[in-house]
C-alpha cells in the first residue's frame, strides 16, 4: 500500500463515531434509505454522464460499481444496451432491474462488496462508480478491479469533500464533536495516478443532493447522529435555523483505457 493509500484509510477511519456515542445509539446511524436511491423519470445530465456517453456514442455496456437504482448506468441507457450493477443491497439490485425492465434495457445484478464479487462479474466498456470511494478503506484493489472490468473508460464520481461533511455543524452543536476535513477527492486522484493510470480530475458544482420532505430529513439526521426519537424537535430547529448550501462540489475523475 502505498504512502498516499495509508493516508486515506487513516483519514477515512477518523470519520468513526466515538464508541461512547454509538453505544446509547437507539438505531444504527449507518442508514442508507433507499428512498434516496430511486431514479427519476428524467435524469439530468452531468459531466460523469456526458463523458460515459461520448464513450458509449455506438453502443456497448455499463457496469455501475454501487449502482443503487442506477442512476450512474440509466443516464446513458441509451445510448449503452445493456447495463450491470453491482451492489451489497438487494432492496437496490431489485431497483435496478425495475428500472432497467422499465427502459427496455437488458441487464445483469451481482449481489456483494467490490472488489470481492469482481471475479464474478463480467467486463463492460465503460466502468462508472458513484459515491461510493470514502466508504472504501482499502482503496487500491477497488480502483484496480474497476480499471481491470473496463475496456474503454473507468469514471468515478465523488463529492470534493467527505460526503458527511455537511453534517459536521450538526455534531459540533448536538456532542460537541468537531469532525474532519480529510480525504478528498484530490486524494483519491493522486491515489490512482500512483497506481499507474492516466487520470483526470474537473470540479463541478451540483445540487446538494435529493429532494427529500423535510419530516425524513429530520429523521435521517437524528438517526445518523445517534439521538433518540424524542430530540427530533431539536433536530428539526438547527435544520430550520442552519440551512445547508443548496449546491455543493463534486469531482469526476475517469481516464480511458
Amino acid at each position: 500500500m502505498s504512502a498516499a493509500s495509508t493516508e486515506w484509510a487513516n483519514d477515512l477511519a477518523s470519520w468513526g463515531i466515538p464508541q461512547e456515542i454509538l453505544d446509547q445509539a437507539p438505531t444504527s446511524p449507518w442508514i442508507h434509505p433507499p428512498a434516496l436511491f430511486t431514479v427519476p423519470s428524467e435524469i439530468a445530465l452531468t459531466l460523469s454522464h456526458e463523458l460515459a456517453r461520448e464513450t458509449l456514442v455506438n453502443g456497448g455496456s455499463i457496469l455501475d460499481v454501487g449502482c443503487g437504482g442506477g442512476i450512474a448506468a440509466f443516464a446513458v441507457t441509451p445510448p449503452a444496451t445493456h447495463a450491470i450493477g453491482v451492489d451489497h443491497q438487494q432492496e437496490m439490485l431489485t431497483m435496478f432491474a425495475a428500472n432497467a425492465e422499465d427502459r427496455g434495457v437488458t441487464h445483469e445484478e451481482f449481489l456483494g462488496d467490490w472488489p470481492d464479487v469482481a471475479p464474478l462479474v463480467p467486463n463492460a466498456d465503460v466502468v462508472t462508480c458513484h459515491h461510493v470511494a470514502y466508504n472504501v478503506s482499502n482503496i487500491e484493489p477497488f480502483v484496480s478491479a474497476l480499471n481491470n472490468h473496463a475496456s474503454k473508460r473507468v469514471i468515478i464520481e465523488i463529492p470534493q469533500q467527505h460526503p458527511l461533511s455537511v453534517s459536521s455543524p450538526l455534531w459540533k452543536h448536538f456532542w460537541d464533536l468537531d469532525r474532519p476535513t480529510n480525504p478528498t477527492s484530490g486524494d483519491l486522484l493522486t491515489i490512482i495516478r500512483d497506481l499507474g493510470f492516466a487520470a483526470q480530475m474537473k470540479d463541478w458544482e451540483s445540487p446538494l443532493g435529493r429532494e427529500i420532505p423535510f419530516a425524513q430529513q429530520v429523521e435521517f439526521n437524528r438517526i445518523r447522529l445517534c439521538l433518540p426519537e424524542s430530540r427530533d424537535q431539536e433536530v428539526a430547529e438547527f435544520l430550520k435555523t442552519h440551512p445547508p448550501r443548496p449546491t455543493r462540489i463534486l469531482s469526476t475523475i475517469w481516464w480511458d483505457k
